[in-house]
């Protein structure tokens, strides 16, 4: 319920900033860029959205502010792309096709982390329904990881609610994610208040928003929300080294759902 009055006032907020169009953001797609990871309580999401109005545009697709995101995510029958990012290794891929429901559309897309922490991102337009990889989705992960479709099967599902920013005055995209869903054949779990920012930029610096998360002593830190879900729907993997960053999680969800 406490959720529910957050969102309302979230959408109250994000409708008086100015607008910006998919084509407006073709200048800050940064497929190759540093990323900063931010996790709270949905409940501080109003405030936070309100003290930026005027540093930020709000991406609207059809209408909407809010755009809804389906992710299924590919794994080794061992998971060994969650247990590369979970044993530390810099360098790690994460293998996905992402729909964006309210168009429709979907991507293969193939996410690489190199050592350098740099994230590289390629994707090619998916045309054909079904789990299978092929034709140009296959040449692509085939280029940039050297697997093949036997290599891979589909494991989960990471579904979620995403809001766009992009700064007024600087090369910055912020993504802001809620209503995290996550689901695998055999269970489901509901990270119901959590918030998800991942502030995107060509070269690492302090922008507005990343100023005030600073000034408000939210820490920067978070985690994939691929091996969130591992965690939460694959008990008998590993997970001991994502322990912090799960306790985390764990409190954000009951401060919100006590507010």
């Amino acid at each position: 319920m406490g959720t529910e009055k957050f969102l309302s006032q979230v959408k109250e907020v994000l409708s008086t900033f100015d607008p910006i169009t998919l084509e407006e953001m073709d200048s800050v797609k940064l497929m190759d860029r540093k990323d900063l990871k931010f996790n709270f309580s949905i409940r501080h999401l109003p405030e936070f959205l309100a003290a930026v109005r005027d540093q930020y545009r709000s991406l609207e697709v059809g209408g909407t502010r809010m755009s809804r995101y389906e992710t299924l995510y590919y794994d080794t029958p061992d998971y060994d792309l969650y247990k590369v990012h979970h044993n530390g290794k810099p360098a790690r891929f994460k293998i996905r096709v992402r729909k964006y429901v309210e168009s429709d559309l979907k991507f293969f897309e193939v996410k690489h982390k190199n050592n350098k922490g740099r994230t590289l991102k390629t994707r090619v337009k998916k045309k054909k329904d079904g789990h299978e990889i092929s034709g140009s989705s296959l040449e692509l992960l085939q280029e940039k990881t050297g697997m093949g479709q036997d290599n891979l099967e589909p494991k989960l599902w990471v579904n979620y609610t995403r809001i766009t920013l992009v700064n007024r005055y600087d090369e910055e995209r912020l993504t802001i994610d809620l209503d995290l869903e996550v689901i695998s054949d055999n269970s489901t779990f509901k990270f119901d208040g959590l918030v998800i920012v991942e502030a995107k930029m060509s070269k690492l610096h302090v922008t507005p928003f990343v100023k005030l998360l600073k000034d408000k002593h939210i820490r920067e830190g978070g985690m994939s929300k691929y091996c969130m879900a591992v965690s939460k729907l694959v008990p008998d993997l590993k997970h001991n080294n994502f322990k912090p960053k799960l306790i985390k999680v764990d409190k954000i969800l009951h401060e919100t759902d006590v507010a």
